[in-house]
């Protein structure tokens, strides 16, 4: 299982009030066997001027994103037209 998604990739959350979010870490977790079982991002955005963490997000809330984003060009988030995420 590889990261579907980079560090520095954009993508912005749900909501009334949408943040545009940065992920800036990758958190792999792996079992006894040194199988990896589980992919999470790190990604901050601002609120009033301060840098907010959020430690566990999942590749869901920003796949969310990239289909609600709808680029009619390409994929919002590579820029690719064929994009298939």
């Amino acid at each position: 299982m590889k990261p579907r998604f980079e560090i520095g990739t954009q993508y912005l959350t749900r909501g009334k009030n949408s943040r545009l979010c940065t992920i800036t870490d990758i958190l792999r977790t792996y079992n006894s066997s040194n199988e990896l079982v589980s992919i999470r991002y790190v990604a901050e955005h601002l609120f009033m001027g301060h840098v907010v963490t959020e430690r566990d997000v999942c590749e869901t809330s920003i796949l969310m994103s990239h289909a609600a984003m709808g680029n009619p060009t390409g994929c919002a988030i590579c820029n690719d037209s064929d994009c298939a995420v």
